[in-house]
């Protein structure tokens, strides 16, 4: 399960639970939506709370950020998983967004909000 929400120029998306292709496709259609009535945003992603994903959506976000990774400024990823954490780092490869890792949410959130 995922939730969206928006503030200002910052994305923030949670995961709870499994992250399912379903999932997945809810948050590319809202995020390429919401990104793109206001030019460049930040997104935060919230994986404290997240189990395990499918393969499927590991590839579709490989595939999102090589796609899309452009049209962000900041990527926050709030995470204490070791894997999670390495998988951040596998999206600068594909991006030119400056990606951190968090493990205190409102430090992610406060950096993330931050224009450039």
């Amino acid at each position: 399960m995922i939730t969206i929400q928006k503030k200002d120029n910052l994305i923030i998306v949670a995961v709870i639970g499994e992250f399912t292709l379903a999932d997945y496709n809810e948050f590319e259609q809202q995020v390429l939506y919401q990104s793109h009535s206001d030019g460049k945003t930040n997104l935060l992603f919230d994986w404290r709370d997240m189990l395990d994903y499918t393969v499927d959506v590991a590839w579709e976000e490989v595939k999102f950020m090589r796609d899309h990774g452009s049209e962000f400024n900041r990527v926050a990823v709030v995470t204490d998983d070791e894997w999670q954490t390495w998988g951040a780092w596998v999206f600068n490869l594909f991006i030119h967004a400056n990606v951190t890792t968090f493990h205190d949410y409102e430090e992610a959130e406060i950096w993330a909000s931050e224009t450039e």
